[in-house]
């Protein structure tokens, strides 16, 4: 038998607004962390903490990087994304959620990890925008709940 092996968890919430008749997404552009710095990546993503439910891991990102509050309730579950790491790169079950509910005005609350934040239309999203983040809202938006990633 193989090797069991941990696997880590990261949530994504899809923070979507309209305005103007128009679906609009919040991204921010990472700063400082060492992972894609520079590109744009779905405002309020991070890892699962220990005896945390993903769910309750969207509210305090949500909370910690944007000021904002996020209830359980206004919280669904969109897609999940398998990304397999090889050659030594971790492997995640990054777990997308949609959030068009909360309280508060967005913003930088973590201006070491974050040099901007925008809101782009759900069709326009910035050519910079970290690539497996745009698969999976792509697959959120033809209702694919599942997708995986394999070296990345």
């Amino acid at each position: 038998m193989g090797e069991h092996f941990k696997c880590l968890s990261a949530i994504f919430p899809i923070i979507m607004r309209t305005k103007d008749e128009k679906k609009q997404v919040l991204l921010l552009r990472r700063e400082n962390t060492g992972y894609m710095d520079g590109l744009w990546d779905f405002a309020g993503s991070g890892h699962v903490d220990e005896n945390e439910s993903a769910m309750q891991a969207v509210v305090r990102e949500c909370r910690e990087e944007l000021g904002i509050t996020v209830e359980l309730k206004d919280i669904r579950f969109v897609h999940l994304s398998h990304r397999v790491g090889q050659n030594g790169a971790r492997t995640y079950y990054d777990i997308y959620f949609l959030v068009e509910r909360y309280t508060g005005e967005p913003y930088i609350a973590e201006p070491e990890k974050c040099s901007g934040l925008q809101w782009f239309a759900m069709d326009e999203l910035p050519e910079d925008i970290i690539g497996i983040r745009k698969q999976a809202f792509l697959s959120y938006l033809k209702s694919e709940y599942y997708s995986e990633v394999i070296n990345f």
